[in-house]
């Protein structure tokens, strides 16, 4: 295991960096204000490189290293925060009524910037880092976007990582899985149109309320009566919107949710099974329906010699056995998928202890994990760039 009281002054300033990026979040792509502190800390620690703009606010710092020509490898940070009101009572709280770093990010954002000042003082590395700070991850597809307009090409980009803290996973332990890790996350509005008319007399309306109410419940069978049970695939309808008074049938109905899988083939059976049992369940009840859906995030499918190489890394950082091998996937989503689909990489989970989970009103990142993130990006960086690994950048995908 390394000896990580080399970090000890680095980790103390990061604190300080995290709990001022946590007292001004912000949300999507419209982070001006912790795009420019990212901006500030990169220019006091000398890298070779600083690109804005990206994503409208997303930043890439460049790092050259000394020990001679190789690949250029991107680490990923993500930046925004959710909105979201904070409880906590914090000396570091929010500054900003309903928005929250509730998701760690501010955290994720501080690990890279330990590294990169650490990097970028010792250069102990060929080839080049592309310190990849990310706009828009909570719903936005800040990574798609940034991809669009060129961040793999521009940079050639050979392999990509990213890390997130996880609530549960014990402090000091990392965990690391081979293909799918979290799920594609779709979006589904279902209109249902009868004809509206008087409570008193429903016989003379058609009432979309209770087509509505019997499609909640129909769809669930996608899960339990189309899938193969060892299939992933969640439904959930979040939203009901009808009626404007007690004493009248609406004309309308509107339905909303998502669906998570973790595989192509369930993703599109969940997609065809949806449209399907909307129309048929709405013509039961003599009404007519609208479905849009919409594909979002992909799965965070991650490549194997990556996810090796990962391991490896974190089993030095706290030894072999706080390695949680082929953790179980969880059916959040995350757009460092879109990542993945263009470069090879990993993404591996961080414990962050006994937390309240994420996206909650009193989730609190644990400090104590920052300094075996910013262990995992200098040693992966030092590893992965050393000169031994480079024959894989020979040929770039394309995006």
């Amino acid at each position: 295991m390394l000896d990580l009281k080399d970090y000890e002054a680095l980790v103390e300033e990061a604190i300080e960096w995290r709990r001022h990026l946590h007292s001004i979040p912000e949300l999507n792509f419209d982070l001006f204000e912790t795009s420019a502190y990212v901006v500030e800390r990169l220019k006091e620690f000398d890298v070779d490189e600083i690109v804005t703009g990206l994503g409208k606010t997303g930043v890439v710092a460049l790092i050259e290293g000394r020990l001679g020509a190789g690949p250029t490898i991107g680490l990923r940070a993500d930046m925004d925060a959710l909105p979201i009101h904070e409880t906590l009572d914090l000396p570091w709280v929010s500054k900003k009524p309903g928005a929250m770093h509730a998701c760690g990010h501010d955290g994720h954002m501080a690990m890279l910037l330990g590294a990169a000042k650490h990097l970028a003082a010792t250069r102990n590395f060929a080839g080049r880092l592309a310190l990849i700070f990310q706009p828009a991850e909570e719903g936005g597809g800040g990574a798609k976007v940034m991809i669009d307009e060129g961040l793999m090409d521009r940079f050639q980009i050979s392999q990509v990582f990213a890390l997130h803290n996880h609530p549960g996973l014990p402090v000091g332990t990392f965990g690391v899985k081979k293909g799918p890790l979290l799920a594609a996350m779709d979006r589904f509005t279902i209109k249902i149109t009868g004809r509206g008319g008087h409570a008193a007399v429903p016989d003379k309306a058609v009432d979309p309320v209770i087509a509505g109410a019997a499609l909640v419940g129909a769809l669930q069978t996608i899960a339990s009566r189309n899938s193969d049970p060892l299939d992933s695939v969640v439904v959930s309808v979040t939203q009901f919107h009808a009626g404007s008074a007690f004493n009248i049938i609406p004309e309308s109905v509107e339905l909303g949710g998502t669906i998570r899988t973790l595989n192509t083939d369930m993703r599109d059976l969940a997609e065809r099974r949806l449209t399907e049992i909307s129309t048929l369940v709405a013509k039961t009840y003599g009404a007519t329906c609208d479905v849009d859906y919409e594909r979002g995030y992909p799965v965070t499918d991650n490549h194997s010699a990556e996810t090796d190489f990962a391991a490896e890394i974190a089993g030095k950082i706290v030894g072999d056995g706080n390695v949680s091998w082929d953790i179980r996937p969880t059916m959040g989503t995350e757009d460092f998928a879109y990542m993945l689909e263009a470069r090879p990489g990993t993404y591996l989970l961080l414990g962050n202890g006994n937390t309240r989970y994420l996206h909650d009103p009193n989730y609190e990142f644990s400090d104590e994990i920052i300094k075996y993130g910013i262990a995992f990006w200098v040693e992966a960086a030092e590893t992965s760039l050393s000169g031994r690994n480079t024959d894989w950048a020979t040929d770039l995908p394309s995006t």
